[in-house]
């Protein structure tokens, strides 16, 4: 019997995606010991309540388990799901409107820009305790990660503890294969498709089918279509030379370009602070699932695709092989790339466990973009490790967008301001910052 483990549980749309997908698969029926994981007990009640409505409505025979106590859940793990959050909508909020106060712009905040670097730092303590538990409890599970910023916080698992088989799960690559092949009018399975780079920063290297590129076919229902021209997928493919996965308002915000000028924001549609309305909606569709239990409607969903890591969990245990992207440890396969950082590439996931392929011709354009992405992601990496408050500030000044905005006294104000803003999840950074000069004052006058 296979023991997979859900922590952050509490996410119940997610629970109710990967569990219906598994909960219906005849040959896992009666193979699977699922245990629930999360710290808040109201969302774990409600997340177990999910899980045996499932187990009730497809006869999976599964056995299920919820556990306040994370080691008593991962002990004997064979499969990890990682779905964390770390603090509540008002730390959410607080991401967007102190950077908003000084004129930084931010779409999504989960990735890089001032939001994915606290995001990152938050959740990096959390994840690596995780990974060091599972080290001891379960050292030959897979652990499997939705957690953003996914390059972030694995690149610190894998520092930090060392733990060997770790992936990140990402919806960008597939949903890209699946707009693009509706905007040439054929079915994804009809194309081949070679995608690599970083969680939300890869970009589509080649589509072909019949022998030959469809990027000229693309381009042709681009011009056909003016709509299609106002995004900024559009832009940097136009720029850049390939179609980027990431959805225009994630890729906004990667880039110098296009967050402090008011026309672009205008000429490419992107929605400001737009993760604060998901935010919400989190919260709405978890009133109404656990509304739902309570008057006893059927909880079972089939989505036009199944989750990502259902697909490679299916792979995993029952060793019918798939091919996915995920985001990896590099170790060389995109040479141009730091080798300790993880990178987004096609990988082939069997029983074995996941196979990745080496993308040794990777466009030296987009290196040099994911360079400055990884800056940032190694910065805050080493600010939480090293529990380092200048490297909080490095991180900053070295993001594209914020640099882009702001000027480097502003940017230390900025950061500050966050570390004070955060104090009860980074009190060491909160601590080191109270006891330094400030800038202006008596022991640390500008131009000194």
């Amino acid at each position: 019997m296979s023991r997979l483990v859900l922590t952050g549980a509490g996410n119940v749309e997610l629970t109710r995606r990967i569990l219906s997908d598994l909960l219906v698969l005849p040959e896992l029926a009666g193979d699977l010991r699922i245990a629930l994981h999360d710290v808040d007990p109201e969302r774990l009640s409600t997340a177990e309540a999910l899980a045996q409505s499932l187990n009730a409505e497809t006869g999976a025979r599964a056995v299920i388990e919820a556990h306040r106590d994370r080691r008593r859940a991962l002990a004997g793990a064979d499969h990890v799901v990682c779905q964390l959050s770390v603090g509540d909508y008002e730390t959410r909020l607080r991401d967007f409107e102190i950077p908003h106060r000084y004129g930084v712009r931010q779409t999504i905040g989960d990735t890089l820009g001032v939001g994915g670097i606290f995001r990152g730092l938050r959740t990096i303590p959390v994840l690596v305790d995780l990974a060091r538990e599972m080290t001891e409890l379960c050292p030959d599970a897979w652990l499997l990660s939705y957690t953003d910023p996914l390059v972030m916080t694995l690149w610190a698992v894998r520092e930090a503890t060392g733990l060997r088989n770790v992936a990140g799960v990402c919806h960008a690559v597939r949903d890209t294969h699946a707009t693009l092949a509706d905007l040439l009018g054929r079915e994804a399975v009809e194309i081949e498709f070679r995608t690599a780079g970083l969680t939300h920063q890869a970009f589509v290297l080649s589509m072909e089918a019949d022998g030959r590129s469809l990027y000229p076919e693309l381009a042709e229902a681009v011009a056909a279509d003016t709509r299609l021209d106002r995004h900024v997928r559009t832009e940097l493919w136009r720029h850049l030379g390939y179609y980027p996965t990431e959805s225009s308002e994630h890729a906004a915000e990667y880039v110098p370009w296009f967050l402090r000028h008011d026309d672009e924001i205008a000429r490419l549609r992107v929605p400001i602070g737009d993760q604060l309305g998901r935010e919400g909606q989190k919260l709405h569709t978890y009133e109404t699932i656990r509304r739902g239990l309570a008057d006893g409607r059927p909880m079972l969903t089939r989505w036009q695709d199944p989750e990502i890591a259902s697909v490679v969990l299916k792979a995993l245990i029952t060793g019918e092989a798939v091919r996915t992207n995920l985001t990896v440890p590099n170790d060389g396969l995109i040479p141009q790339l730091p080798s300790e950082a993880f990178v987004e590439v096609p990988t082939v996931v069997d029983g074995g466990g996941i196979t990745a392929a080496p993308i040794p011709d990777y466009p030296p354009q987009l290196v040099a973009l994911n360079r400055a992405y990884l800056s940032v992601a190694e910065l805050t990496v080493r600010a939480s490790l090293e529990r380092s408050p200048e490297h909080i500030l490095h991180a900053a000044i070295l993001d594209p967008n914020t640099a882009a905005t702001l000027r480097l006294p502003e940017i230390t104000r900025l950061c500050r301001e966050m570390i004070d803003a955060h104090h009860d999840l980074l009190p060491w950074a909160a601590q080191e910052t109270a006891a330094e000069p400030r800038p202006g004052t008596d022991s640390a006058k500008e131009g000194q």
